[in-house]
C-alpha cells in the first residue's frame, strides 16, 4: 500500500514523465490508485476474518482505528479523483478549486498510512516476541525498529518532493524552456532593436517638445505683435 501510494504520488513530480501527455500520467495515476485501493480491501476482509477465525475482538487498537480511516478517506479521495479529474465532466473552475484540497488530502493520507503502519509493526512485536520479549531489544526488534526508521525517511523524502515547487509537473506552454534573450543571435538582435526603438522614441520625443517650444514662442511674438 505504501509503495503503491508512493508511486502514485512521485509519478507527475517525476521529470522524465513530463515529456508523456497529460492524460496518459492521468490514467497512470488513477489506475496505481485503483490498484492500490483492491489490495486495501483484500487486506481489510483479510484482518477481520482473520480476527473473528482466532475470536480476537476487531477495532480495539488505535492501529485499527486509523487505518480504518485512511481507506475510508483513501476511497473517497479515489472517488473524487475519477468523478472531477478523470472524467470530462467537471467544469473548469471546479477543477481549479479542488485541485489543491486533492493534492492536500492525498498527502495526508500518505503520512497517515506511514503512521497506521509503524502502529501496526510495533504492535505486531509486542504481541509476538514473548521470550525474549520486546523491551528486551532482540534481534528482530532492532530489525523491525529499523525498518520503521527507514519508513519515516522514505515518507519524509516523498512529502518533500511533492511539496518543492520545482518537482511540480510544468505546464504544458511551459515544457519548452526558452533560452535567455543574451544568450543567441536573435536575442541580440532583439535586444539591440528595442534599444534603437527606445532611443528612436527619445529623439522623437525631444524634437516634437523644440517643435512645441518654436511654436509657443512664435504664438507668443504673434500676441506681442497684436498688443502692441
Amino acid at each position: 500500500f505504501v509503495s503503491l501510494l508512493f508511486s502514485a504520488i512521485i509519478v507527475y513530480r517525476l521529470p522524465w514523465t513530463w515529456k508523456c501527455s497529460k492524460l496518459l500520467m492521468k490514467f497512470i495515476h488513477a489506475g496505481l490508485n485503483t490498484i492500490a485501493m483492491i489490495l486495501a480491501i483484500i487486506s481489510m476482509v483479510a484482518v477481520f476474518e482473520f480476527h473473528n477465525a482466532k475470536s480476537i475482538p476487531n477495532m480495539y487498537s488505535l492501529h485499527s482505528w486509523i487505518g480504518l480511516t485512511a481507506v475510508i478517506f483513501y476511497s473517497l479521495q479515489l472517488l473524487l479523483g475519477f468523478a472531477v479529474f478523470l472524467l470530462p465532466f467537471a467544469p473548469v473552475h471546479l477543477r481549479v478549486v479542488l485541485m489543491p484540497i486533492h493534492v492536500y488530502s492525498g498527502l495526508t493520507i500518505f503520512a497517515t498510512v506511514i503512521a497506521t503502519a509503524l502502529m501496526g509493526i510495533t504492535e505486531k512485536l509486542i504481541f509476538s516476541l514473548k521470550n525474549p520479549a520486546y523491551s528486551a531489544s532482540p534481534p528482530e526488534a532492532t530489525l523491525v525498529n529499523c525498518l520503521g526508521l527507514l519508513l519515516v525517511l522514505f515518507g519524509s523524502l516523498i512529502l518533500w518532493m511533492a511539496s518543492r515547487p520545482h518537482w511540480k509537473r510544468p505546464p504544458a506552454e511551459n515544457t519548452k524552456i526558452l533560452p535567455p534573450i543574451a544568450a543567441t543571435p536573435e536575442g541580440t538582435e532583439v535586444e539591440s532593436t528595442m534599444i534603437n526603438s527606445s532611443n528612436a522614441d527619445k529623439s522623437d520625443l525631444r524634437i516634437n517638445t523644440e517643435a512645441a517650444r518654436e511654436q509657443n514662442s512664435k504664438f507668443d511674438e504673434a500676441g506681442q505683435r497684436s498688443t502692441m
